[in-house]
C-alpha cells in the first residue's frame, strides 16, 4: 500500500527517533496539519487516560505509533497489541514494553474477530483515506460484543485528501490518502457501517466516541 511506504519516510522516522517535531501532514492544497510528535512520545496524559479507562478485555491499538497507549495497557495487565506500518514506531513501542506488529490493519491480524476493544486515536480514523472502509474492517476484527474507541477531529469536517509527511524544512514523504472526520461525520460513518455511538466525551480539547455494534443493521 502507498500508505505503508509513506509512513516509512525519513521525516516521520527522524521525528520518532528524536521524539520531537515539527512534523506535519501536508495536504494536496498545501495546507499543513500539525502532528503532535512530542505528545505521542510522552506518557499518556489525562485525555489518554480517559480512553485507557474505557478499554476492556483484549485491546488492539490501530496505528499505535510510538506506543504510549499500548505500553500503558500492557503495564496495567491488559492483553494488548499495537499495529503500525512504521518500523520506527513499532520498534519504539516494543522498547516501551508493548507488543506491536509492523502491519496494516487491512492485513491479516492475530485474533481477528476476538478483540474486545479497538482504538483509533490521534486522528487514526483517517487511516486508508476512507473511514467507512476502516470501520467495516474493524467489524471483522472486533468481537460481537466488542467496541471501538475513536478520536474525532476537533472541528466539524468530513474530508478525504492526499497528504505527505512533511518536516517543515523541505523533507517530505510519499503522498498517500488520508481522511478527517469530526463528531457528526464520524457518527454518520459509524451508522453506515453497523456501529452506533454509545458514548461521547471531550477532554483537554480532544473529542472521543465509543462505538458498539448496532443490534440490527443493514450495511450500506
Amino acid at each position: 500500500m502507498t500508505t505503508t511506504t509513506a509512513w516509512r519516510a525519513d521525516p516521520y522516522t527522524d521525528a520518532l527517533r528524536t521524539g520531537r517535531g515539527p512534523l506535519f501532514l501536508r495536504r494536496d492544497d498545501g495546507r499543513l496539519l500539525p502532528l503532535e510528535v512530542e505528545r505521542w512520545c510522552e506518557a499518556p496524559d489525562r485525555a489518554d487516560r480517559s480512553v485507557l479507562d474505557r478499554c476492556h478485555g483484549t485491546v488492539l491499538d490501530v496505528g499505535c505509533g510510538p506506543g504510549r497507549l499500548v505500553a500503558a495497557l500492557a503495564a496495567e495487565g491488559h492483553r494488548a497489541m499495537g499495529v503500525d506500518v512504521s518500523p520506527a514506531a513499532v520498534a519504539r513501542a516494543v522498547r516501551l514494553g508493548a507488543t506491536a506488529l509492523c502491519r496494516s490493519v487491512f492485513d491479516s491480524l492475530p485474533g481477528e474477530g476476538r478483540w474486545d476493544t479497538a482504538l483509533l486515536i490521534d486522528g487514526n480514523i483517517g487511516i486508508g483515506g476512507d473511514p467507512t472502509a476502516l470501520l467495516r474492517r474493524l467489524r471483522q476484527v472486533v468481537s460481537g460484543s466488542g467496541r471501538v474507541i475513536a478520536e474525532c477531529a476537533p472541528v466539524d469536517v468530513d474530508e478525504r485528501c492526499e497528504v505527505q509527511v512533511d518536516d517543515g524544512r523541505g523533507g517530505r514523504g510519499t503522498p498517500f490518502p488520508w481522511a478527517r472526520a469530526g463528531m457528526p461525520a464520524l457518527s454518520a460513518h459509524a451508522a453506515a457501517t453497523g456501529w452506533t455511538v454509545s458514548e461521547r466525551w471531550d477532554l483537554r480539547g480532544r473529542h472521543f466516541v465509543t462505538l458498539t455494534r448496532q443490534s440490527s443493521s443493514v450495511l450500506r
